[in-house]
C-alpha cells in the first residue's frame, strides 16, 4: 500500500442515516450494508480507498448501524477501522459527525468525507492532489446529472473555484447541473468553522462560509457514479455494475437452466429446471430457485427461496425470503427479509412486504 501524500491518509465514512426510502428492506440493514452485485456496498468503498492509497477508514454510524456492520464483518481490505457513534436521540446531521470524530482525523493532514450510501467510482487520489494544489479549505468532488434539483448544486468560475452552492434547488433555478457527488476532502482547519454538539448541515451551514472565503473548489468526476436511495435506483445501480463488469462475467455452467448475461451468481445457488435467469438478475448466496421461473433486472438477497413457475421482473427480494409456486408478483415490489408469500398469491405492481410477514391474500 501506498500514501497519497507521505502520511496515514484518512477517510471518514458517513453512515448514519436510517435509509427510510429504502423501507422495508432498509428496516434490518443500513444501506451501507445493502449488497451490490453480491457485495456489501461498504466493502465496495473500502476496496476504492484502498485502492487510491487510504490507510484508514473511520465510520461514522449510530449505534445500531454500528451493530450491523459488526456482525455482518465485511472485508476491511487492509484498511484500519474505527467508530465514530452519533448520539441516539439527536443525529449529527452531515457535519456535526465530522467535528465529533476531530480526534480519530487529527490536524496534521487533509482528509477525505464521504457518504456511504452513493455507490461511486471515484479517484480519491486526485480528489487530495486538486486540493492541495489549490490551496483550498474543502475540495468538492463533482459529477453532471440530467435532474440536479435533488442534490447541492454548484456554479463554478475559473480555475473550478466554487462561486455558488446551492442545496437542493428548485427545477429548472440550478445554476449548472454539476452535483455534488458526496465526497471531499477537507483541510483541518474546518474544524473550527463547525459547532460542537449539535446537528449541522455541511451544505447549508459549512460550504458557504468556505464559498466566502473563496477556498470551496470543485473537482470534476467521469466515472459511475449512483445515489441508491430508492428501490429503483438500487436496482440501476446493480444494472449499471453488471454492464461494467460484464466482460470479465463468464457463463455459468448449468444444464438446467439458461443463463442470459449479464448475471451475477454467488456461492451455492441451486437452479430448477427450464428457469430463466437473466438479463440482470443478480442472486446471493445459498438461493434456492424452482422449476419454470423467470427473473429479469432483479436482485434476489442470500438464503431466499423461489419456487416453481414464479416470475419476477424488477423486484427486489430480501433476505431468508420465500415466494410459493406460482405467486404472481407484480413489477416492482419488494419483499423483505424473511417475509413469506404463499402460493397463488397476486401481488400488484409496487407492493412491498414487511420482514417476517406472511401473505396469504392478494394484494390488489
Amino acid at each position: 500500500m501506498y500514501s497519497i501524500i507521505g502520511e496515514t491518509v484518512k477517510a471518514l465514512i458517513l453512515a448514519g442515516g436510517f435509509a427510510t426510502r429504502l423501507r422495508p428492506l432498509s428496516c434490518s440493514r443500513p444501506k451501507t450494508l445493502f449488497p451490490i452485485v453480491n457485495k456489501p456496498l461498504l466493502q465496495w468503498i473500502f476496496e476504492r480507498l484502498v485502492h487510491d492509497g487510504v490507510d484508514e477508514a473511520i465510520l461514522a454510524v449510530n449505534a445500531l448501524t454500528q451493530f450491523y456492520i459488526r456482525q455482518q464483518k465485511p472485508p476491511k481490505c487492509g484498511l484500519r477501522v474505527h467508530f465514530s457513534i452519533d448520539p441516539h436521540k439527536s443525529p449529527l446531521g452531515t457535519a456535526g459527525p465530522i467535528r465529533k470524530a476531530e480526534k480519530l482525523l487529527g490536524h496534521n493532514e487533509p482528509f477525505i468525507v464521504l457518504n456511504g450510501d452513493i455507490f461511486a467510482d471515484i479517484d480519491y487520489k486526485k480528489l487530495i492532489e486538486t486540493h492541495k494544489k489549490t490551496n483550498a479549505l474543502a475540495t468538492i468532488a463533482l459529477c453532471r446529472v440530467e435532474d440536479p434539483s435533488r442534490f447541492g448544486v454548484v456554479e463554478l468560475c475559473e480555475g473550478d473555484c466554487i462561486k455558488r452552492f446551492i442545496e437542493k434547488p428548485p427545477k429548472g433555478q440550478a445554476p449548472s447541473n454539476l452535483i455534488n457527488a458526496g465526497a471531499y476532502v477537507l483541510s483541518p482547519e474546518v474544524f473550527g468553522l463547525i459547532p460542537e454538539g449539535r446537528a449541522v448541515s455541511i451544505e447549508r451551514e459549512i460550504f458557504p462560509q468556505i464559498v466566502e472565503a473563496g477556498r470551496l473548489v470543485g473537482c470534476r468526476i467521469n466515472g459511475l457514479w449512483m445515489d441508491i436511495g430508492k428501490p429503483a435506483e438500487y436496482l440501476e445501480a446493480n444494472k449499471l455494475l453488471l454492464d461494467s463488469i460484464s466482460p470479465t462475467i463468464s457463463k455459468p455452467q448449468t444444464s438446467s437452466a439458461e443463463i442470459r448475461l449479464p448475471v451475477a451468481l454467488d456461492q451455492g445457488v441451486v437452479l430448477g429446471e427450464n428457469s430463466v435467469i437473466g438479463p440482470y438478475a443478480v442472486i446471493g448466496k445459498n438461493v434456492k430457485i424452482g422449476k419454470n421461473v423467470t427473473i429479469t433486472n432483479s436482485v434476489v438477497f442470500s438464503d431466499a427461496e423461489i419456487a416453481d413457475d414464479v416470475q419476477l421482473h424488477g423486484v427486489v427480494v430480501g433476505e431468508g425470503a420465500y415466494i410459493g409456486r406460482h405467486a404472481n408478483i407484480g413489477y416492482g415490489c419488494i419483499i423483505a427479509d424473511q417475509a413469506k408469500v404463499r402460493e397463488n398469491i397476486y401481488l400488484r405492481d409496487g407492493s412491498t412486504v414487511c420482514p417476517a410477514k406472511e401473505i396469504s391474500e392478494n394484494i390488489l
